[in-house]
Order: structure tokens, then C-alpha cells, then sequence
């Protein structure tokens, strides 16, 4: 057995300080080369679609999901790979079906389309979701990997609030100076060590009992119940729920998300795009089973070494902590600080795009939309840095709100990403597909989705939580697919009622 009782060690430090340097370094290389907003925000609209997929991937699969998967299925069950049969409807979807209509417009803030298609209020209202949306989703990962990375270290949680200033500090830096392609090569970067990084645990593992017998050949007495469909909603996940809540994520995401839609403007045309979504799909597919078989590979392993778990924690009610304590204590020198680089690495790569996102919409979408003009390209770029660095300081603040939101990582995600996603999908899908719906009924709809959305993610502080399980009454998977329904369901039939007002006023 691998032990290391003194956490990380000089040479696991140095490893993780030469790759924060080395990124800062990347974001200034590229800064110089920066002279116009459009290569600052879209790459100049030509960069390599292998590169923005997976520049999709490691946004999308951040910190969070790194934590988040392994303790899912250590603690809960394996049910979370169903997520793998959705991907390829979720890019029959998307590939053919809205890429083709998007990549007709060529516009660095995917909200503009918005007011083409339903006006100015609806342009701002998804705007404004998705400044919401990405500041709480960035706030929240950055809380929680400074969280696991302070267990990893060997310090209290009272060192949360500087790391996450560093992480924050050293992604905001160089995203600021660098740009979309910046962000795009460290994230390629970024997702190497992830995937080493997971590679390393699983290999360790193996070594140490010699062979694949970790691998569980029956279900585990502390895993949940997980069957194929069940009419109990508080049934916590299910397999069709679980296919049906990854379809809508990605489809709403994919659609209606800036951080995506930024990317697929960053590609050549519709072909590149889709190859792009295809790498981004199928780097997830990868990525997630490779985590998945570290939570299964951390589960055997502290099951043949109960000693090393301590009496403290438990593999079902401490399953997100399990993998940074391995991380931490249980792999040699200088493998600790790759994973632990890995980790860094999976934070920044969600706090950038996030970032470069941002600035863009607020440039786009409220400066530049409402008069403001720097007379000159180097002074656009400079509003945008400094935009950056506000944006920064807004989620470093806002970290230390997260805390208070109940659930395992994989329940806090959904709580808060859900809670917008399809809400913003809802205002692109009227746009594009019924353009003729008046704004009035698409904003009806936008305030029965998001209602709906809150009512299903905290149904527990709201209704109650299930005396049995102690989990919420209404599972947080149902979140984006009942409020999609419900805001169609409610536009459609508000645009009915008022074409019936307006057909009275006219006869």
C-alpha cells in the first residue's frame, strides 16, 4: 500500500508552481500578438476545430465534475454512465439542427440574435441570464476545488479564501492577456493533465492490489437504489431520468450557453463546428468513464485498506472527500502534485472561458449596444482586460456564498447550473424555430421555467425533504426537463391567448 503521511511534498509544490507560471506565461505570449477584439474574443473566427473541442470539453467538465464523478459513483452508484448514451443524441441534435441555422450568423455575443428574432428585451433578459448563470456556476467550482485543494494541502478550511484568490488571480491574468486562443491552448493543456492526472489514480491503484480485482462484480450495500424508471420523483436518480436530464443539458447548453456558442463562432463554418462538437463529445465520453472507473478503483482500494480511510469519514457520506485525501496521502512524491496540477488546471479552464464569455456579452451586448465605442481596437482590448479582471473579483467574492447550498457535489451542481440553462435555451428556441412568438409570451414562459426550476432544485428547503432517504422530494434531475416543458407549455399557450386578443381587437 502507498502511503504518504505527510501530505504533498517540496518537489509536488514546484510542480504545481511551474504550471501556474507556465500559464501565466502562454496568456502573455499570446497577449502580444493581440490587436482587435474579434481575434481577442472569436480567435479571428479560423481556429482549428480539434482545439475548440476540446476547449468545449474542458469547460464544461470542470473542477466539479473532476470531484464530482468519482464520489458519485464511490458513494452512490454507477448510474451516472447513462450519461454516455445520451451524448449521441445530444450531437444528432445539435449538429442538425441548430448549428446549421447558428453558423449563418456570424456574431461575437450569441444574444444578438435574440433581438434580430424577438427584440431588445429579450436580447438583454438572456443576457443578463447569462451573466447570472456563469458568475454563480464560476463562483461555486472555484469554491469548491479551493475546498478539496485545502484538504490536499494539509491546511483548514480557514485557507479556502486564499486559495481561491490565487486560482482566481492566475486564471483571470492570463485570460485577460491572452484572449480566446489563450483560453483555447490552456485548455488543451489543461485537459492532458486531467486525464493523466485520473490515468495516474487508476494505475496506482491497480499496482497495489495487483491486478483489475478492484472492479466490483455486485452492487454495494451503501449504494443507492438507482432502477430504470420509477413514478416516486424523489427517487434521487433513475436511468431514463438521468438519459433525459444529459440530453436537455447539453442540447439547452450547446444552444443557448455563450461559452459554447463563442467557441462554435470561433470555427471556420458549419463542418468545423460539428467536428468540434464531435471532439468535445467525445472527449467527454472518455474523460467521464475514466472517472467513473477512479471512484470504482478508490472504492476497492479503501475497502482493502479500511485503515487508511481513517474513523472520520465514511465511503458514502464522505465519498467527494475520498479522492482528494488519496490524492493527498496516498500517492508518491511528485504524482501528488501533477494530480493535484490536474486539479488546478480543471478550475482555470472553466474560470477562463467563463471569464472571456463574460466580458464579451457585457461588451456586446450592453456597452457597445448602447453607444460605447473606444476609438481605437488596442483601447477596446484594454476595456476587455480590465473587464476581465473585474469579472474575477466578482466570483472570488462570490465563492464565499457557496457553502450554503446542501447536496454532494453532483446535487450542488445541478441545484445551480440547471436552475437558468434551459430558461436561456427557452429564448433561442423561439428565436429561432418560432419567431413569430410575441415577447410578452416568451417572457410568460421565461417566469413559469425559472419558477419552476427553483421550485424542483430546493424542494427540500421548500416542501420538506423525504423522511426515509433525507433527500429532496422532487430529485434534482427533473430540474432542466421539467422547467423546459413548463416554459414552452406556458409561452405557447400565453402567444394563444394574446393572438385571440388582437384578432377580437381587429374584428
Amino acid at each position: 500500500m502507498v502511503v504518504s503521511a505527510a501530505g504533498l511534498q517540496p518537489i509536488d509544490w514546484l510542480i504545481i508552481v511551474i504550471y501556474g507560471c507556465s500559464t501565466l506565461g502562454l496568456g502573455w505570449y499570446y497577449g502580444r500578438r493581440q490587436k482587435s477584439t474579434k481575434e481577442y474574443f472569436v480567435g479571428s473566427g479560423n481556429m482549428p476545430w480539434f482545439l475548440i473541442g476540446v476547449s468545449l470539453f474542458a469547460t464544461l467538465l470542470s473542477t466539479i465534475s473532476y470531484l464530482s464523478i468519482p464520489g458519485e459513483v464511490l458513494g452512490k452508484g454507477p448510474i451516472y454512465l447513462v450519461s454516455l448514451l445520451a451524448l449521441p443524441v445530444s450531437y444528432g441534435i445539435v449538429a442538425y439542427f441548430i448549428l446549421p441555422v447558428y453558423m449563418q450568423f456570424r456574431l461575437t455575443s450569441a444574444y444578438e440574435l435574440l433581438e434580430i428574432r424577438l427584440g431588445l428585451s429579450i436580447r438583454m433578459l438572456g443576457a443578463v441570464m447569462f451573466l447570472g448563470l456563469r458568475l454563480v456556476w464560476m463562483s461555486l467550482l472555484v469554491f469548491l476545488a479551493a475546498k478539496a485543494m485545502s484538504m490536499m494541502m494539509g491546511v483548514g478550511e480557514d485557507w479556502i479564501p486564499y486559495i481561491v484568490l490565487v486560482t482566481g488571480f492566475v486564471a483571470v491574468l492570463y485570460t485577460s492577456l491572452g484572449g480566446l486562443r489563450a483560453v483555447v491552448i490552456t485548455d488543451f493543456v489543461q485537459t492532458v493533465l486531467l486525464f493523466g492526472g485520473a490515468v495516474t489514480v487508476i494505475g496506482v491503484v491497480t499496482w497495489d492490489q495487483g491486478g483489475f480485482g478492484w472492479i466490483p462484480t455486485q452492487w454495494q450495500t451503501h449504494w443507492d437504489s438507482q432502477p430504470l424508471v420509477s413514478f416516486d420523483p424523489a427517487t434521487r436518480l433513475t436511468v431514463l431520468g438521468t438519459f433525459i436530464s444529459i440530453v436537455v443539458y447539453y442540447v439547452c447548453t450547446a444552444a443557448g450557453d455563450q461559452v459554447s456558442v463563442q467557441r462554435f463562432m470561433a470555427t471556420r463554418d458549419t463542418g468545423t463546428a460539428r467536428r468540434a462538437y464531435l471532439t468535445q463529445l467525445g472527449v467527454t465520453a472518455v474523460i467521464t468513464t475514466t472517472l467513473a472507473f477512479v471512484g470504482l478503483a478508490l472504492l476497492g482500494y479503501f475497502q482493502a485498506h479500511p485503515e487508511a480511510l481513517g474513523q472520520d469519514m465514511d465511503l458514502k457520506a464522505n465519498a467527494d472527500s475520498i479522492y482528494p485525501r488519496f490524492i493527498a496521502f496516498h500517492l508518491p512524491a511528485g504524482i501528488s502534485g501533477l494530480v493535484v496540477a490536474a486539479m488546478f488546471a480543471a478550475a482555470m479552464s472553466s474560470i477562463d472561458s467563463g471569464v472571456n464569455s463574460i466580458t464579451a456579452v457585457v461588451m456586446t451586448d450592453f456597452m457597445e449596444r448602447f453607444g460605447y465605442h473606444p476609438k481605437t481596437e488596442r483601447g477596446h482590448v484594454l476595456v476587455a482586460r480590465c473587464l476581465a479582471f473585474a469579472v474575477g473579483a466578482i466570483v472570488v467574492v462570490g465563492s464565499s456564498f457557496m457553502d450554503s447550498i446542501p447536496g454532494n457535489y453532483t446535487a450542488i451542481t445541478g441545484k445551480t447550473t440547471n436552475l437558468l440553462v434551459t430558461p436561456i435555451f427557452a429564448l433561442f428556441f423561439f428565436a429561432v424555430f418560432a419567431p413569430h412568438t410575441r415577447p410578452a409570451a416568451v417572457w410568460v414562459g421565461w417566469f413559469f421555467g425559472v419558477l419552476s426550476a427553483v421550485l424542483v432544485a430546493f424542494s427540500g428547503p421548500i416542501f420538506g425533504y423525504d423522511p426515509e432517504t433525507g433527500y429532496d422530494p422532487i430529485s434534482f434531475q427533473w430540474i432542466g426537463p421539467v422547467s423546459l416543458l413548463v416554459n414552452l407549455v406556458a409561452a405557447y399557450l400565453a402567444n394563444l391567448v394574446l393572438a385571440e386578443k388582437v384578432d377580437v381587437r381587429a374584428r
